[in-house]
């Protein structure tokens, strides 16, 4: 990099008086961006201008850059691997749906699992039931003749391991590991291969293991639980694949024992057409990013009656639990049930309605729409997590990076469909039921995260899990106030997690990317609200420091005790101005004789009566409760408080 950028950035530092501003100190690590230089390269300008004796405002406005710029260069490439393991999935789902040649097929698997996972190897096992062992299929990146060759006994290796228990493996030093049973020409293929790290996943027909499809290193390496679990997709498709090239089989096995009935040939074909039909409209509905209703819909023309995609709990329970752990749709009453799941997790369900008789290979139809659904769900729901958490990290840099630029603040809410600059309310939430262990409460707070991540997206707002609860900033509407939206946000959350949700409110603050700190003071505040609701046994509700009289001066960031003097005796000021009269002074005097009637009247020197009809006209202005103990102090409390703000003059 020349040093003109350096340059141009420290004239306008020194044209201002004041630190290189980051829209100077930027230009260099943008044009990094933009040609995807290395991460070494960002270290550049800054030695540069440290080489070149740059003022120390510009160098600090340079390392702020660069820092920012890491940050976005590692989420480029997060979401670039995101794209090309989704991409990869799509990609392999459609070699899928046009299947004609498995081992086509799964070599592809293999050589994109190898090359998204990075590894230095990649291959395939099938078992041999009428062996009784299992054999390498596939490999990719195999350099030994004997490994390509390997046949094992079963329950001998890590993939004995895999196949037993019908899990994923792992380990970082496949000699040393001594979890599952070494053999002599096991260890020797590995050997051959001069393998170290490895990772197995199940293929899995249903609830039964037919193979394994393995990563491997020839170096010690630690797999990412991500890595695991794009490979175990990887490996649902192999199972697929081998499960419609046995159901082709069958196919081509049954046409041809029926070869001499042509009507049942002809039958056969229809079917089978209608199966490719729906294949490549499946295809095309996921290169062309389709949504789960669209797959019902096309669905439920190949096979000519009504798919719908239900949720989790509008499905047949038994029918649903039966669908998912045989891994084949199940028929109920007159409907079919495929269920729509993802590693072990439910989804939902497509349900083809009125459709008793169904022939097997429309049967397989309708679950490869099921495992394409569950593709597509998967897809939206990493898409939504993703949104989810950047807007999760733009609060957090709100409450706790104070010194953020409000210009850079702006700009990264504007990609979020939010506007810093409106007023808007912090709120505290968190819940109240008690979590029967750990793991429960945990996910009982990811549920809150996730409910509040939704509800800050629809409102334009942003959410963040924080001191073991959610905080949210959500903009406060025209003629709303803090308690309003308190409480409806009390009222969303609970009936989105089917818990009650507690939600303490900060006074408004405006133009929160200008006023961090006020951000800051404003959770605090929301918080004291939120514990204030708990102690009062006020729990699922929402409120702000307003609704709590005077202990709200108390629970208030910013002390409001005009607001509270406004709200307990206003409407007697008022009076007192408008009338000419002396209801505060009369009020006065009652507390101080002990709110007696007879003693008051001497103080004031004044008939009873007077005190009387006085205290009544109170009564009118500030309700029929003024005299109960709780309004009485805060009563006298806002009186003291007026007098020390408004001296009276007699």
């Amino acid at each position: 990099m020349s040093s003109d950028h350096v340059q141009s950035a420290e004239r306008s530092a020194t044209a201002t008086g004041a630190a290189a501003r980051p829209s100077s100190a930027e230009a260099p690590f943008l044009e990094l961006l933009a040609r995807g230089a290395s991460a070494d390269a960002y270290e550049q300008p800054v030695l540069l201008a440290r080489a070149e004796g740059r003022a120390a405002e510009l160098i600090a406005g340079l390392e702020h850059a660069k820092v920012l710029a890491l940050r976005v260069r590692s989420d480029l490439e997060g979401r670039r691997r995101r794209e090309a393991e989704l991409s990869a999935l799509f990609e392999t789902a459609h070699d899928l749906a046009g299947l004609r040649d498995l081992d086509a097929v799964l070599q592809a698997i293999v050589q994109r699992a190898r090359s998204l996972l990075g590894t230095d190897l990649a291959y395939l096992s099938l078992n041999d039931p009428a062996r009784g062992d299992t054999y390498v299929r596939v490999t990719e990146g195999s350099v030994a003749a004997r490994f390509q060759q390997l046949r094992l006994g079963m329950g001998e290796g890590l993939g004995g391991l895999v196949a037993q228990t019908a899990r994923p493996y792992v380990t970082d030093d496949y000699f040393k590991d001594d979890r599952f049973q070494h053999t002599l020409a096991i260890d020797s293929g590995a050997q051959d291969e001069g393998l170290v790290a490895i990772l197995g996943v199940p293929l899995m027909l249903g609830h039964r293991v037919i193979g394994v499809l393995f990563a491997a290193d020839r170096r010690a390496r630690v797999f990412e639980r991500e890595q695991i679990a794009l490979l175990g997709s990887f490996a649902a498709l192999a199972a697929a694949a081998i499960d419609t090239a046995n159901l082709l089989t069958e196919t081509r096995s049954a046409l041809a024992d029926l070869e001499r009935a042509n009507e049942i040939i002809q039958d056969r074909s229809g079917v089978i057409e209608r199966a490719s039909d729906v294949h490549d409209r499946l295809a095309e509905l996921v290169l062309r990013g389709g949504g789960v209703h669209d797959v019902a819909a096309a669905v439920s023309q190949v096979l000519d009656g009504v798919v719908e995609f239900t949720e989790i709990d509008a499905a047949p329970t038994k029918a649903l639990e039966a669908s998912r752990v045989e891994g084949h749709a199940v028929r109920h009453r007159d409907d079919w049930i495929a269920a729509v799941a993802a590693g072990g997790e439910l989804l939902g369900a497509l349900v083809l309605r009125g459709h008793p008789g169904l022939d097997p290979v429309d049967q397989r139809t309708l679950e490869r729409a099921a495992m394409v659904t569950s593709l597509l769900l998967l897809a939206r729901r990493s898409a939504a997590e993703a949104e989810q958490r950047v807007r999760g990290e733009l609060l957090d840099d709100l409450l706790d990076a104070r010194d953020r630029d409000p210009r850079l603040l702006r700009e990264r809410a504007s990609r979020l469909d939010a506007d810093l600059d409106a007023t808007h309310v912090v709120l505290a939430a968190r819940l109240d039921g008690t979590a029967a262990d750990a793991d429960h409460e945990a996910a009982a707070r990811r549920r809150l995260w996730s409910a509040a991540s939704h509800l800050a997206g629809t409102r334009h707002g942003l959410a963040a899990a924080r001191d073991g609860g959610t905080v949210l900033l959500l903009p406060l509407d025209p003629g709303d106030t803090a308690t309003d939206l308190a409480r409806r946000t009390a009222a969303h959350l609970g009936a989105a997690v089917h818990e009650a949700v507690t939600v303490g409110a900060s006074a408004p603050v405006e133009e929160p990317a200008t006023r961090p700190d006020a951000v800051v003071a404003a959770y605090e505040e929301g918080r004291r609200c939120l514990d204030a609701l708990r102690l009062l046994g006020r729990t699922g509700d929402g409120a702000a420091a307003e609704d709590f009289g005077f202990l709200g001066l108390l629970l208030a960031g910013d002390r409001d005790i005009g607001g509270f003097v406004e709200r307990t005796i206003g409407q007697l000021v008022r009076y007192d101005e408008r009338r000419g009269t002396d209801l505060l002074h009369t009020l006065d005097a009652y507390f101080a004789c002990g709110m007696s009637p007879a003693r008051t009247k001497d103080d004031l020197h004044v008939h009873v009566n007077t005190v009387a009809q006085r205290l009544e006209r109170v009564g009118r202005l500030l309700g029929e409760d003024w005299q109960e103990p709780g309004r009485v102090l805060e009563i006298q409390l806002a009186l003291r408080l007026r007098r020390l703000a408004v001296p009276v003059h007699r």
